[in-house]
């Protein structure tokens, strides 16, 4: 005998579980479609070099044509660099307009970033590994008759023999002059390895948090984290000592820096460049992690800015400050 009952019940069943799975398919394929499509619009607009504003109203309309440009470090990405500068907004604001540069994915560029400049009164912070390419487009926009009144360093190392785990230039320097890249799979390996080499400034949870961020679309490419790593290796601070004309450069560090050798950069800095280094005795105590730090430690930077600025950008009057070109 036929049971139809159970037959249309599990026929119903199936039509209803085929619908739901149908349904479900569909939008999980909807979520991968999206997200690919913003993934591409992401890795297409960072194909390029870019200023990425910072927008102050008050800070605009004091400083028409003056402006803050924050040189991101090793590995940073455009979010990050916004934050950092966010961060330094109460301090740079009393003095500029505010940016950060976004560095293209298609490796670090000095040329190209050069080139986004225009006539205006510049100064730039050098984010760590940030502050050699401060220093270099600063020489070169001088050529072009763009000059950059101060360079903060925060934490930056004078080369590579500052930095004190020699070990990121391993491989990874190699494999990028001669032409290859690092594919993200040994990347994600790369990155998880050196934070648990630094564990004691980060939880397991931040540990692996920031190493799926590097895998991220947001994330630098693995091309610019190699050309970063083959810029500071190769990077040579007594090319530009007769190209700074009257920049003037200030360090910031930290006695307990673990990334960057704090006896020996700021050294190497006024070694190399004795005309431009005009203070390497601002200190970052008490910031954690110790390395360039700014996003985390504002109430520790913001002093410190404020009163490299009154020394060295000092406003006539205490009033918004004149331009003249």
């Amino acid at each position: 005998m036929v049971d139809d009952g159970g037959a249309l019940r599990r026929a119903r069943d199936f039509h209803v579980s085929s619908r739901r799975s149908f349904l479900m398919g569909s939008a999980a394929a909807a979520a991968l479609g999206t997200d690919l499509v913003a993934t591409r619009i992401i890795q297409n607009q960072r194909q390029q070099n870019r200023i990425l504003p910072l927008d102050d109203e008050r800070a605009r309309r004091r400083f028409p044509r003056d402006r803050w440009v924050l040189f991101p470090g090793y590995k940073t990405s455009w979010e990050e660099g916004l934050w950092i500068l966010d961060s330094l907004r109460p301090a740079l604001s009393r003095r500029g307009q505010m940016a950060a540069m976004g560095y293209s994915n298609r490796g670090l560029d000095i040329n190209a970033i050069v080139a986004n400049f225009r006539l205006e009164r510049l100064y730039f912070y050098g984010h760590s590994f940030g502050g050699m390419v401060a220093v270099e487009v600063a020489a070169r926009l001088r050529d072009r008759g763009i000059p950059v009144e101060l360079v903060v360093l925060d934490s930056s190392p004078s080369s590579r023999f500052d930095v004190r785990d020699q070990r990121m230039f391993n491989g990874v320097v190699r494999l990028y002059d001669a032409g290859l890249s690092v594919p993200i799979s040994l990347r994600g390996t790369y990155e998880l390895g050196e934070r648990i080499a630094h564990k004691n400034e980060r939880t397991w949870t931040q540990v692996m948090q920031q190493s799926l961020e590097q895998l991220s679309p947001l994330a630098p490419s693995s091309r610019l984290v190699q050309s970063e790593s083959s810029y500071i290796y190769h990077f040579d601070v007594s090319r530009f000592r007769l190209s700074l004309g009257d920049t003037r450069i200030v360090f910031a560090g930290n006695p307990d820096d673990e990334v960057v050798d704090y006896s020996t950069a700021p050294a190497g800095w006024a070694r190399a460049l004795p005309d431009n280094v005009v203070a390497t005795d601002y200190v970052t105590a008490g910031a954690l992690p110790a390395h360039a730090s700014p996003q985390w430690n504002a109430d520790i930077y913001a002093p410190i800015l404020t009163a490299v600025q009154r020394e060295y950008l000092p406003v006539a009057g205490g009033g918004t400050r004149k331009t003249a070109f």
